[in-house]
């Protein structure tokens, strides 16, 4: 093909359209070089970025009853009961926030004179949604950006697991932010070993970064504004127990998920403004030096973005290293370097034609680019979507392979008005079997099923990609080639 035939067919605009969206997808992901070696604009997942992932179960269940009771008397009735949060669903569902088993809330139904009618572990959609929110926003506090939240549904309406993984973050990392309830408590003592309740963590209004205290020491701790209402009654406890007059007798717990952060007598001077007013302005120290201050940071991230809902229980757990996931990314280079190898074998085998292989390969490649760059907006790479993007190299040879046998019908090139026949025929092919493909994969990448979900997408974005876009560039190029 000489050069004004080359200009020819980079006017057309199946080629036209090609060539911008490859040379902007190269763009788009960025390969240069660095002294720690090739960086993208990629987003690698745990599996390749090493990290960690956990599984953790909602404390909860979602029943149905019968009642005798009316239910603005049954639910106070059944709370006390369980000592526990219950949230009315309609007229006949309740969640309750607290991992009881079928055969223990029967009995606590029976006793209440009420029928259980289904029982289910698990919360609703909308309180999983909430929890959904809350880690995402502690995930986000700590600047993990490569982190996902897979809210895990049954059908029935019902979701008892959610996933999170979070490339970069050790296990022990994983589990303090995410892998408790996050529930803070302020308590205090009274005489003796007894403490009376203070306030929640939905009763802080604001946060302040974790500090030195005093400046410049090695000690660390949280400051945060708390609402008068708690304030008052800090006062008044405070007043009741005699601790605004002996200060050192009477000690402030402040509590998360049962584990004290900060226990100290009250300072003469706040039990001397206590006598006076109450202040909203508090302080947990959490201890000195290096621990202390992640202690602190971890701390500042459930006082700003409160509790879950429910607890949570891990239900399972794991973690990549940052150097399995680096050998991992050379893994999946190597292994898309010997498909397309493989792929240039087996059609210079079939068709005998070295000038057939070439435009093959390219296209099969600059494909796998352009998914490259249209995934790195919203979907990290692991694993699944690695096996996607090979999958999608073997569905595309398919097609191209039905592209040139079609139009090498009986190894003769047609004349242009044949070949315009010859080609709706296949692409109308290619588009059947990209429909039946997108049709199957559609269900795993609308649902949160983790990794099958990017497997999904990608698999379907490069059956559109081809249809749309590189099928019926290669149709154009293919024709140029064997019309020489």
């Amino acid at each position: 093909m000489d050069l004004k035939g080359v200009v020819e067919m980079v006017k057309d605009y199946r080629i036209a359209i090609y060539l911008i969206l490859t040379i902007a997808s190269i763009i788009i992901i960025f390969p240069h070089p660095t002294p720690a070696g090739i960086e993208t604009n990629l987003q690698f997942g745990l599996d390749l970025d090493g990290g960690s992932w956990l599984q953790l179960e909602y404390q909860a269940i979602v029943v149905k009853f019968k009642s005798e009771m009316t239910i603005d008397k049954f639910i106070p009735a059944l709370k006390k009961k369980i000592e526990g949060e219950v949230l009315q669903v309609d007229e006949d569902t309740l969640e309750i926030r607290k991992g009881l088993t079928e055969e223990e809330i029967r009995n606590i139904f029976s006793e209440l004179d009420t029928q259980l009618i289904s029982y289910a572990p698990g919360v609703t959609k909308e309180t999983a949604n909430d929890i959904k929110r809350i880690m995402e926003n502690k995930i986000n506090s700590l600047g993990t950006q490569d982190a996902k939240v897979y809210v895990i549904t049954g059908l029935n309406g019902i979701s008892r697991y959610v996933r999170i993984e979070m490339a970069g973050v050790s296990m022990g990392q994983a589990k303090e932010l995410v892998g408790k309830q996050g529930k803070f408590e302020t308590r205090f003592h009274t005489t003796g070993n007894e403490t009376v309740h203070v306030f929640f963590g939905d009763s802080i209004q604001s946060v302040a970064n974790p500090s030195q205290t005093p400046p410049n020491s090695d000690n660390w701790g949280v400051s945060f504004v708390v609402t008068p209402g708690a304030a008052e009654n800090l006062r008044q406890i405070a007043i009741s127990s005699g601790a605004v007059r002996k200060p050192e007798g009477h000690n402030l717990d402040m509590i998360l998920d049962g584990e004290v952060v900060f226990s100290a007598p009250l300072s003469p001077d706040l039990a001397a403004e206590l006598q006076m007013k109450a202040t909203t302005n508090l302080l947990a120290s959490t201890g000195y030096g290096i621990e202390g201050q992640e202690q602190a940071k971890l701390l500042e991230i459930h006082l700003r973005n409160g509790a879950l809902p429910v607890e949570v229980k891990v239900a399972g757990s794991g973690a990549v290293s940052a150097d399995l996931g680096e050998q991992f990314k050379l893994w999946c280079v190597l292994a898309g370097i010997f498909a397309l190898i493989a792929v240039g074998i087996s059609i210079l085998v079939r068709y005998h034609e070295p000038a057939i292989v070439l435009p093959m390969v390219l296209i099969n490649a600059s494909e796998v680019i352009i998914l490259l760059a249209i995934t790195s907006f919203f979907l990290q790479l692991d694993l699944a979507t690695i096996a996607g993007l090979i999958a999608v190299l073997g569905t595309g040879i398919d097609q191209l392979v039905i592209l040139t046998d079609e139009i090498l019908y009986e190894g003769k090139v047609p004349s242009p008005n044949l070949y315009v026949k010859r080609l709706k025929r296949a692409l109308g092919i290619i588009v059947a079997s990209a429909a039946t493909v997108f049709i199957a994969m559609l269900p795993l990448a609308l649902m949160d099923l983790s990794t099958l979900r990017g497997f999904a997408i990608v698999t379907i974005l490069g059956v559109l990609v081809g249809v749309i876009v590189t099928r019926p560039a290669y149709g154009r190029i293919i024709m140029a080639i064997l019309s020489k």
